[in-house]
């Protein structure tokens, strides 16, 4: 029997344990999942007679050394920040591991080490990042072998509400690690327009944003994503003029979110004294400066961003309650740890909401022999009522076909990859779409001014 050890049991990891449990005979499986949150890896596994639960704190080396020890593939599904911790001890007992976290520096430069031992690390493999990265690459070598030639590149990832439905003020729910959500962009963005590297630092990520207009949905806001400029070499568009990686979320997001980082709380480094005991208004006020008094705090807030103290922005944070007088009583002591409680509290998914993933790609393309033309793919799903996310199904199944091939000895690459190798890339799409969830597209002609204009 085959074990499969799923470190990390969230939101994203429920698709995920469900299908390897329904796995589990016909690939003789057996699935243990391992979170600091016991009952909750006890619900994901439920009663399956071919899983189990256990308590796993990723920061206990000698406990989360054995259970690795004791595994023959190794699922991380842990926030970014321990994927080094896992990826090092896979490589010291032997053991490959799947990821679904950015490919970050440590584990990139355990590729000798891992080829040393014929062990597999490969990261970025849910959705963005994962399929992101396997669709494009199918895409790009498509076009390549019809004799195009890429001159940009823009693509777009996002998690948000399916529309027509009651939205919150933000029009926005969480169905992946809040954390994420609120240190979002906390490393700047860069990325290539027409010829042009342009750098965004953190706190401008969500003030330089764009529109997106995307079929089926309507129109969006983009803001760019981490490092697209890294991404060239992997995908072979080193001579591409435009190449940019971004986020949509619905207008008006970015502009409230922004001035939240303006503010300051999207922090995680300063420890607040006894937080739990503190409102939320009280913690606002520590990151304004001394003002007169007299005025109110969503008064003074305003005049600190220099926004109206009567717009939506500020209705929207009175509305998140960052003005209240409320008892944050949260685990932590930073003002992130604040407001991943507050939006975990504000911004859940309800059990008759349904989410909506998007993937877009959007490749300029010149020819020899044709007119150039802009090829627009775009993979939409959405979420079941009561029942699986979009984002949680998205970000699931890729692994989960991942480890199916590798446990069946079919994935034989070594070292430290990212998906964008066809012996990852082809049959883990063709399982997506063996699942119903598939990528629509639509060609239109350009003429030589529409050429890489596409923002």
């Amino acid at each position: 029997m085959k074990k499969v050890l799923v470190l990390g049991s969230g939101q994203s990891a429920a698709f995920l344990v469900a299908q390897l449990l329904a796995d589990s005979v016909a690939e003789d499986l057996f699935v243990t999942v391992g979170d600091r949150d016991l009952e909750t890896a006890r619900a994901a596994v439920g009663d399956h007679p071919r899983g189990s639960a256990i308590g796993l704190d990723i920061n206990d080396a000698g406990h989360r050394a054995t259970e690795i020890e004791r595994s023959d593939i190794v699922l991380n599904l842990l926030p970014a920040a321990f994927q080094h911790l896992v990826a090092w001890d896979c490589v010291n007992h032997g053991r490959d591991m799947l990821s679904v976290s950015y490919r970050d520096q440590t584990t990139r430069d355990l590729d000798l080490d891992a080829k040393r031992q014929g062990i597999l690390l490969l990261s970025e493999m849910g959705l963005d990042p994962g399929i992101d990265h396997m669709s494009a690459m199918a895409l790009i070598r498509g076009v390549e072998a019809d004799g195009g030639r890429i001159v940009a590149f823009r693509s777009y990832g996002s998690g948000i509400p399916a529309p027509n439905q009651p939205q919150n003020p933000l029009r926005y729910v969480l169905t992946w690690d809040p954390r994420n959500v609120v240190m979002a962009g906390q490393a700047g963005a860069q990325y290539l327009d027409e010829g042009r590297i342009k750098i965004v630092p953190f706190h401008n990520v969500f003030e330089r944003t764009w529109p997106c207009e995307v079929e089926g949905v309507g129109l969006l806001e983009a803001y760019a994503n981490r490092d697209s400029l890294s991404y060239m070499k992997s995908f072979g568009l080193e001579h591409v003029q435009t190449m940019i990686r971004g986020t949509l979320r619905y207008p008006g997001w970015s502009e409230t979110w922004g001035q939240i980082v303006r503010l300051g709380l999207p922090n995680q480094t300063l420890r607040i004294p006894d937080l739990a005991g503190r409102s939320y208004g009280e913690v606002v006020e520590m990151f304004l400066p001394q003002d007169a008094p007299g005025s109110s705090l969503p008064q003074r807030t305003a005049r600190f961003l220099g926004i109206s103290p009567t717009g939506h922005i500020i209705e929207n944070l009175r509305w998140l309650g960052l003005f209240s007088d409320e008892l944050i009583n949260c685990p932590g002591d930073t003002a992130c740890d604040m407001m991943v409680h507050l939006l975990q509290q504000k911004l859940s998914l309800t059990g008759d909401m349904r989410d909506l993933v998007l993937l877009v790609h959007e490749l300029d393309v010149e020819y020899p022999d044709r007119p150039a033309e802009r090829i627009t793919s775009t993979f939409a799903v959405q979420g079941e009522p009561g029942g699986f996310t979009a984002m949680s199904r998205t970000v699931g199944l890729p692994v989960a076909i991942a480890t199916v091939l590798k446990l069946r000895g079919e994935l034989s690459l070594t070292g430290s990859l990212i998906p964008t190798h066809p012996a990852i890339y082809e049959p883990i799409l063709a399982g997506i779409e063996a699942a119903g969830l598939r990528f629509t597209e639509k060609r239109e002609a350009l003429g030589p001014r529409s050429l890489d204009q596409g923002r």
